[in-house]
């Protein structure tokens, strides 16, 4: 009994949860912007990948920044000082972002800004690889990182996050050498679980690889754009 009225709980959270996921979801349509949720494990390079993104594309596309965290506001003062909006959201005791606290940080951004003038938000979502893909927010498309640190069995391990990734990024490639790490069985651990997604290898300490995630971006952002035009 107790069971099934955890289970029931849970669906109920799930379901008023993407209630609200579709609704910041029309927002981001009406207003034209394409929003990507960026989710993994603590210390798996999120916040650095950020800062290589804004640092190369800020300017080329108009970005915001909707950042999670339970405690701090660390990660977004790193990024504010790339000159965009960040809106940081602290979830408390929550390890995941969810959709009334993003629908909170678009109201923020609405009363700032005016939204119509962006091409694309991130959000980046709190460390953690099981929760935040379970919690829609009103995203396009899901990006999860994984560390070469964190090993090759996380996507069987923690499978649902890997599933519902559009894009996964393997971070940290510059540490590979010194790791007993075999990238080609990672990407058939994710293979089992994800046939579709696509992988892209990376460094955003040397660079190396950050070339391949910048098109994949401005592809999701175009991709939405032709949408919007064929809408119209």
């Amino acid at each position: 009994m107790h069971q099934t009225f955890n289970a029931a709980l849970e669906i109920n959270l799930l379901h008023a949860n993407q209630a609200g996921a579709d609704r910041n979801r029309a927002d981001f349509d009406r207003w034209g912007i394409t929003c990507l949720n960026l989710m993994s494990g603590p210390g798996a390079g999120k916040t650095a990948l950020l800062e290589k993104t804004l640092a190369a594309l800020n300017g080329e596309l108009k970005i915001a920044v909707i950042e999670g965290d339970m405690t701090t506001e660390l990660d977004a003062d790193r990024l504010r000082c790339y000159g965009v909006p960040v809106i940081a959201i602290n979830t408390g005791r929550s390890c995941h972002l969810d959709a009334k606290m993003v629908a909170g940080g678009l109201h923020r951004l609405e009363h700032e800004y005016d939204p119509r003038e962006f091409d694309l938000v991130l959000v980046e979502n709190v460390g953690n690889l099981v929760c935040p893909a379970e919690f829609e927010v009103g995203e396009h498309g899901k990006v999860a990182l994984l560390s070469v640190t964190e090993g090759e069995d996380k996507p069987l391990k923690y499978p649902i996050m890997f599933q519902e990734a559009d894009c996964l990024l393997i971070t940290k490639l510059d540490l590979a050498p010194y790791l007993d790490f075999d990238l080609e069985r990672l990407a058939a651990n994710v293979g089992q679980i994800n046939p579709q997604v696509t992988l892209i290898p990376l460094s955003a300490k040397t660079g190396q690889g950050v070339d391949a995630w910048f098109h994949w971006l401005r592809s999701q952002v175009r991709v939405m754009g032709t949408q919007e035009a064929v809408a119209a």
